[in-house]
């Protein structure tokens, strides 16, 4: 598993722009909000990774404990003065277009690029301003290691300029409920369908269908 991290770090450690991003081939959906069996998890899953997180209420995590739902993933930092804000406004609409009864199925997450200032005490600040609805969205911070390795992964490029802003891909990616990317959106203010389709026809799946249960 450290091998393969290492090669797809090594392989995004330049800078390019969103336009010249591609994404992933979309894999078979699956799962629904409910509990996945202990199975490990598959090699292309995000939830394998080591790295511990600290969410907005000062928790510790792992990214496997996401794991059970759907969940919609942006890298951000709350003093962007342009993308980011773009970039919620786009979640925020994803998460209006699903239907209320699969809603309660499907998490956001907000990954911090800011490892500097965006404290928990910060994102806290930064989610009551924004007045997300903590039962589904969750905001996190990581060493600058761990948000290297994660922004590798999910093909997010970027970089941090003199005034501490951060030049950055514009991603939402959609996690299946074993941590493996199916869908990605590429760019600001896209048509939000295919997004809401591909969450949808994952979250809605029976739980046999799901990989890794049985």
């Amino acid at each position: 598993m450290k091998a393969f991290l290492f090669i797809l770090w090594v392989s995004s450690c330049w800078i390019l722009t969103a336009s010249e991003i591609q994404s992933p081939p979309v894999k078979p959906s699956c799962c629904n909000s409910n509990t996945l069996s202990p199975a490990p998890f598959s090699e292309t899953s995000l939830y394998q990774l080591d790295s511990t997180w600290t969410s907005a209420d000062e928790h510790q995590l792992k990214l496997g404990e996401l794991k059970g739902k759907v969940q919609v993933v942006t890298m951000f930092f709350a003093q962007c003065e342009f993308a980011c804000p773009v970039l919620i406004h786009n979640m925020k609409q994803i998460e209006a277009a699903l239907p209320p009864s699969l809603r309660t199925n499907v998490g956001f997450v907000l990954v911090s690029f800011d490892t500097e200032r965006d404290t928990p005490k910060a994102l806290r600040a930064y989610g009551e301003q924004m007045q997300f609805d903590t039962n589904r969205w969750t905001l996190l911070r990581g060493s600058s290691d761990d948000v290297l390795e994660l922004a590798a992964l999910l093909g997010v490029k970027f970089r941090r300029d003199a005034r501490g802003q951060f030049a950055h891909s514009n991603i939402i990616t959609v996690l299946n409920p074993a941590g493996e990317v199916i869908y990605q959106q590429i760019g600001l203010n896209q048509d939000v369908t295919p997004t809401v389709k591909a969450i949808s026809t994952t979250a809605c799946k029976p739980q046999s269908q799901q990989p890794g249960t049985h």
